[in-house]
């Protein structure tokens, strides 16, 4: 049978980011069916979906009022990344842009309990920081109150169950972040500190208990390696663990804050475990536990509860299993897909799955990844696509890529690295790469590359490095540093200069990101030695590079100076930017382009 070609896999659809209607009778969700992510609502399981957003830009998130037939969705410009909150109108379709300001950013932060009010944070003041608004459901634009001046990055957690509060959480890099609540009925709102501490400690996935009193969250604070779920009390400030993750990181609970019922995962291996409990009413470090939900893949995430919290929506994903929204009856742990994202006919059976590997590092650390051999294949005749991730702070897990499967079906193997500051490891191994350590996780893409030169399936002459972002840094940096090993290498929206991303990335991230990376003011000389751009005459594989003319993490410019370097030293080089795109690419037509000359590129050269 000849392989399906890449358009047919990139119309495999995804149905993910469930909400629950007030009614309970509703559920809405995004679905990629026109090309981008659009507004769907179902009113029962495989029922026929109603399309409520017609945009060719991607909507972001939807979220139902608590109270009224009415949702806000998100959604940006070309990939601009500067979101603009709408309101739905469920029962006559009708849409208003209630932030009207195209040159801010705007952060979802929830609907009050009664559906009167909705928060965010942006940086409509200063582009560089962000401010905490609450605006009424029919204020527009300028209407907003602002009731916070940040000074940072900060984030809204949701309101306490009287309304009367806001959890406001403040990231310092992406493992320091403080919180805070913020009194709205205050004469004039200030920031009530919750964690202070020494060094870097994660607090995140808050959620206020339903008597307002105290806070779950996930934390490493103390000695810990990896997150733990925990109550802080707010009036002693005392912190409790609730579930231990024995290794592993509970990466977040969602929680029904008038029942106490939650759903809490946590993060082995990459392949996601759920509890589902209820806290006790008088002992907040309490709890029982439900049946857990027979779900199939191994990843899921995203949960909405019901408005009696007797159910549950979430979206749940498997390397055979293409994204769909399931609805789980708690009390029986019973699981119901609702969505049926199509898989563009092509039959789920022909998917083929990963299997969980450990490679030695040139330090004796045990690297995690992902390989997928295609069914039919004569060993030592298989080419391989060394896929690395992007964040640094990520992590690669068993989830359904078409994009995978599509060159799987070609003949191609896959391996999917989690090198040394990916997360899910700890915290530990999460900082192996920081500042004057970045190049060991390059040397850790090194020890897999001769792993699979070493695989008895794999043709060791036939090995493309392939990333986006800080994986496309990494796949420049690979060629660069280790350039007898690699055939090709494809380089998606990546860094190929420190100095000058840092200098051109957004105003908001900066500071983030030089946490991560080392600042411009002490590390400049370190960041210019590092930078793939300055080592350039090294590369000898073909390289591929493509970008998004509208990126505001990664600038284009990232793109534009390592192909003319690249062009010069004489080596086969080939560019594509899109002209409508940011930080990846989100509208299907481009999605089909740039896969389909990836394609012919390593056709070419692989």
């Amino acid at each position: 049978m000849e392989p399906y070609d890449i358009e047919r896999y990139l119309n495999i659809r995804s149905a993910y980011g469930a909400s629950f209607g007030p009614d309970g009778e509703r559920l809405s969700f995004l679905m990629d069916t026109t090309g981008t992510s659009q507004v769907w609502t179902l009113e029962e399981p495989r029922g026929w979906p109603e399309q409520r957003t017609f945009y060719d830009e991607r909507v972001t998130f939807a979220s139902w009022s608590p109270e009224r037939p009415e949702l806000i969705f998100g959604m940006d410009e070309g990939g601009n990344e500067r979101a603009q909150l709408f309101r739905l109108d469920a029962e006559t379709g009708a849409i208003e842009n209630l932030t009207a300001m195209p040159d801010a950013k705007h952060r979802w932060g929830g609907w009050s309990h009664d559906g009167d009010r909705f928060a965010f944070t942006s940086n409509r003041r200063d582009e560089a920081v962000f401010d905490v608004y609450v605006q009424g459901r029919d204020e527009t634009g300028a209407d907003a109150t602002l009731v916070y001046e940040g000074d940072g990055w900060l984030s809204l957690a949701g309101w306490s169950p009287d309304d009367s509060r806001l959890l406001v959480s403040q990231a310092y890099s992406n493992f320091d972040q403080d919180l805070y609540v913020l009194d709205l009925e205050a004469d004039e709102p200030e920031l009530e500190h919750l964690t202070p501490h020494e060094g870097d400690v994660r607090y995140g996935s808050a959620s206020w208990a339903p008597d307002g009193g105290g806070i779950y969250l996930v934390t490493d604070e103390g000695d810990a390696d990896t997150l733990y779920l925990a109550y802080l009390d707010l009036a002693s400030g005392e912190l409790e663990t609730v579930i231990d993750g024995d290794g592993w990181n509970v990466d977040g609970i969602a929680l029904d804050d008038e029942t106490g019922r939650f759903v809490c995962s946590r993060n082995v291996e990459g392949y996601t475990e759920l509890t589902v409990g209820e806290f006790d009413a008088d002992e907040p470090t309490a709890y029982k536990t439900f049946p857990e939900p027979d779900l199939p893949g191994g990843v899921a995430g995203g949960v909405s509860f019901d408005p009696d919290a007797e159910r549950f929506a979430l979206s749940t994903s498997g390397d055979t299993v293409n994204t769909n929204v399931f609805v789980v009856d708690i009390g029986t742990g019973a699981a119901d897909r609702w969505t049926s994202a199509p898989t563009a006919g092509i039959p789920r059976e022909t998917f083929d799955e990963s299997d969980l590997v450990h490679v030695e590092s040139f330090d004796e650390l045990e690297v995690p990844g992902f390989l997928t051999l295609p069914d039919d294949h004569e060993d030592g005749q298989i080419p391989v696509i060394v896929d690395i991730h992007g964040g640094p702070e990520s992590q690669r897990r068993p989830s359904f890529s078409s994009v995978k499967q599509y060159f799987l079906d070609r003949g191609y193997a896959y391996f999917e690295p989690n090198v040394r500051g990916s997360s899910g490891y700890g915290a530990d191994y999460a900082a192996l790469d920081d500042v004057e350590k970045r190049m060991d996780s390059v040397a850790d893409i090194e020890a897999c590359a001769e792993w699979l030169q070493d695989h008895p399936a794999i043709d060791p002459d036939r090995i493309t490095a392939k990333g986006g972002s800080y994986g496309g840094f990494m796949v420049l940096a690979a060629l660069t540093e280790y350039p007898d090993l690699w055939a090709a290498g494809i380089d998606i929206v990546g860094i190929a200069n420190f100095v000058t991303f840092l200098e051109n990335t957004g105003d908001w991230r900066r500071e983030l990101r030089e946490a991560e990376y080392g600042s411009l003011a002490e590390d400049r000389e370190f960041l210019e030695e590092i930078s793939p751009i300055n080592n350039v005459e090294r590369i000898e594989a073909p390289l591929f590079v493509l970008h998004g003319e509208n990126d505001p993490r990664v600038p284009v410019g990232e793109a534009e100076q390592i192909v003319e370097e690249v062009r010069a030293h004489g080596v086969p080089v080939r560019k594509l930017i899109f002209d409508d795109e940011g930080h990846g690419f989100s509208k299907l037509a481009n999605r089909i382009e740039a896969y389909s000359e990836i394609a012919d590129f390593l056709d070419e050269h692989v």
